[in-house]
């Protein structure tokens, strides 16, 4: 994808972030790794999610005042499994919450979270009350318009309102509502976007007036990795309740 990481985060390990959070007086951190947003219905995608969430908890186990984690789950399109780790995640390695890409596939052939077959997912996560921490896919189907502008510079923060959308406009994010959903990077372009869907999409036919849509939107949690400029909180200060931002970082990424 063409990002470089900052020297002397990586390799990553535990004792690495600890010293990043005591310069910074941070008590406990939330581990996350990407999501499978890649991949097919195999026992494959299963075990690398399994694999992932057993190395995660090991480390909270290791170190349980300073990590908590969120859980990786296979390929979304494998229903099954996925409910299957969702299970195994939080009852028994204890993981405070799940992490999902905004979509799942390439191409035409990729799926946005809110989408009609993903529904016994959402449900299963509404009946646990359970937390979600949504990230846009790294993936890309147009060209990067400068090697600068890579994809998670000019890219991932699209697709992470574009999911948030997606929850919003299909009702999914009203009929789930016991779902605590966290959108990475103070959302991407959901704050200035907001208003657009909450105007055109009624005007397009969604059954949701523009205050319900807007009402929606704010639901969500925003977090502040790669986002904490002075203006861009000013934004959201002025769209959500102040418990509604989370402070967040992309460590070891940047």
């Amino acid at each position: 994808m063409g990002w470089k990481t900052p020297v002397g985060t990586l390799p990553w390990s535990p004792e690495v972030s600890i010293k990043a959070m005591d310069a910074s007086s941070i008590d406990i951190a939330i581990l996350s790794l990407p999501a499978l947003s890649i991949g097919s219905i195999c026992e494959e995608n299963r075990n690398q999610a399994r694999q992932r969430n057993t190395m995660m908890s090991s480390i909270v186990r290791a170190y349980p005042a300073r990590f908590a984690f969120f859980a990786c789950i296979p390929f979304l399109d494998d229903v099954e499994g996925v409910l299957e780790e969702i299970s195994h995640a939080l009852d028994v390695l204890h993981a405070v919450g799940i992490s999902m890409s905004s979509s799942y596939g390439v191409g035409s052939n990729a799926k946005y979270v809110g989408d009609d077959r993903y529904d016994p997912v959402w449900a299963e996560l509404h009946r646990r009350k359970a937390v979600v921490f949504l990230h846009g896919a790294q993936v890309t189907s147009t060209p990067d318009p400068h090697p600068f502008l890579c994809v998670p510079v000019s890219q991932v923060p699209h697709e992470t309102f574009k999911a948030a959308a997606h929850l919003v406009v299909s009702g999914r994010k009203r009929k789930y509502s016991d779902v605590k959903v966290i959108l990475a990077h103070l959302g991407g372009t959901t704050p200035m976007l907001a208003p657009r869907v909450a105007v055109l999409s009624n005007h397009m036919g969604c059954s949701l007036s523009p205050e319900e849509i807007l009402e929606d939107f704010r639901t969500y949690y925003y977090e502040t990795a790669l986002s904490s400029y002075n203006p861009t909180l000013a934004c959201l200060d002025t769209f959500v309740p102040p418990d509604r931002l989370l402070f967040g970082t992309d460590f070891p990424g940047n």
